[in-house]
């Protein structure tokens, strides 16, 4: 399996894997694939790194700028993030977000920020430290990776392509 960035062709591939990888979640509204074709059509999706097995797209990770109010500097937010169900568990979107966050750290990012469960993502340095929102989300769920800079704190706004 290889990560590279997405090129032109994949868009078909990647809205369809990402639609099936969201499929069976319980808190997704099945907007991600649109989410992710938003993001690309609007010129916002700052890395779409894909991971292939032989010539399938087998994985995703998005990662599109984000504002946190009272907090300057260069985020970006992970996701929509996806694995194709029978290749879930094996590694390939610790790769992905591992590839994202060093892509990231090179273009002189401040940090990254995500929505997601504490449990899995803790491995990779994100926290919750509280202070940081995104609409009634619980905080424990808003987490962030601060790269050199201080973790900023403030409410998350994601590119309207999520929505919001």
């Amino acid at each position: 399996m290889r990560i590279r960035d997405e090129i032109s062709g994949d868009e078909a591939a990647i809205h369809e894997l990402t639609k099936i990888a969201f499929a069976p979640v319980e808190m997704s509204d099945g907007s991600e694939p649109q989410i992710v074709d938003g993001l690309r059509e609007s010129g916002n999706l700052t890395l779409s790194l894909v991971a292939m097995d032989d010539d399938q797209i087998v994985g995703h990770a998005a990662f599109s700028p984000v504002t946190i109010s009272g907090s300057g500097g260069q985020w970006f937010g992970l996701g929509p993030i996806s694995v194709h169900p029978e290749r879930q568990r094996a590694g390939i979107g610790r790769q992905l977000i591992e590839k994202g966050l060093e892509r990231l750290r090179s273009l002189d990012a401040d940090g990254c920020v995500l929505v997601g469960d504490p449990a899995y993502y803790t491995r990779f340095g994100f926290s919750s430290p509280g202070d940081l929102t995104f609409g009634e989300v619980p905080t424990k769920f808003v987490q962030a990776l601060a790269f050199e800079a201080k973790l900023a704190k403030g409410e998350v706004q994601y590119a309207s392509a999520f929505g919001g």
